[in-house]
């Protein structure tokens, strides 16, 4: 099993604008695929049959590749996508963040075809990271985007799109970056408040699903850097990784204790992780 993050570069970060292997101690094994059509990577996510790593190419593609970073398929270039984060439905389909339709698109496993809008086209400022809960509802992070505009918000549309909650959590001290939802339903965020700053406060937040109420912020202690977190997941081993600007550091979720640095890695500029792998 490896460690898989993008890492930025470009206007987003002085990073490697490359899609990064480490193996799960830590350790730096290059890049893990290096197809060219691998431009300034964003969203990842896994199949549910663990065959295959859907990526989200800065060069306005998705790509679907193997364990051995070979690419399986191509949505080939289609204009305009701007493809943000990127995640699993309950029905089989990749679906990706449109960051300039501000909206999100499903794509069939094998890629075929341009994408299908599954919400109003503009129901988002900048949207950020996203996920489905248990019951086929969705959540999605309305986040800052590069240019300074947006909002600090986490949405909640029902099962057919329609939106049941603009204001599911809306807080002046947090603005979400990656989604994700936690073992028992609840809705995890990293945040980075306010958005772009040297001197943001940095976290990862838990809501509660039924009621949008904190529940509480999960931060490392002095000495751990953690700055720009992004990309958010859970691991094998049950534990909860972020990824940062030169790293990625693990949560134990239970008990909401930082586990450290995972990842040392200067200049990573991490913005989705994902395990996958033998």
């Amino acid at each position: 099993m490896k460690i898989l993050v993008t890492s930025a570069s470009g206007a987003n970060g002085d990073g490697y604008g490359q899609l990064l292997a480490f193996s799960m101690d830590g350790t730096a094994q290059g890049a893990f695929s290096n197809d060219l059509r691998i431009v300034d990577p964003r969203g990842l996510r896994v199949s549910a049959n663990q065959q295959l790593l859907y990526v989200n190419s800065g060069d306005d593609r998705i790509l679907a590749l193997d364990s051995r970073g070979e690419v399986q398929y191509d949505t080939c270039h289609i204009p305009g996508l701007n493809a943000g984060g990127g995640n699993l439905g309950p029905d089989g389909r990749y679906y990706v963040g449109l960051r300039t339709e501000r909206t999100i698109a499903a794509f069939p496993p094998d890629l075929d075809g341009i994408g299908t809008p599954i919400l109003q086209r503009g129901i988002a400022p900048f949207p950020r990271g996203f996920a489905f809960a248990d019951d086929g509802g969705l959540f999605l992070a309305s986040g800052v985007g590069p240019d300074g505009r947006g909002e600090n918000a986490i949405l909640q549309f029902t099962l057919s799109g329609a939106l049941r909650n603009c204001t599911f959590a809306a807080t002046d001290t947090m603005s979400p970056l990656d989604l994700s939802i936690a073992p028992g339903g609840n809705v995890l965020v990293s945040s980075e408040f306010p958005f772009d700053s040297p001197a943001a406060a940095t976290s990862v937040r838990e809501y509660d699903a039924s009621s949008g109420a904190l529940v509480r912020v999960f931060s490392p202690p002095d000495g751990v850097p953690f700055r720009r977190p992004r990309g958010l997941r859970f691991g094998p081993d049950g534990h909860l990784y972020c990824t940062a600007q030169d790293g990625v550091i693990a949560f134990d979720y239970e008990s909401g204790r930082c586990l450290g640095v995972v990842v040392d890695h200067p200049r990573l500029n991490g913005q989705a992780i994902e395990f996958f792998g033998d």
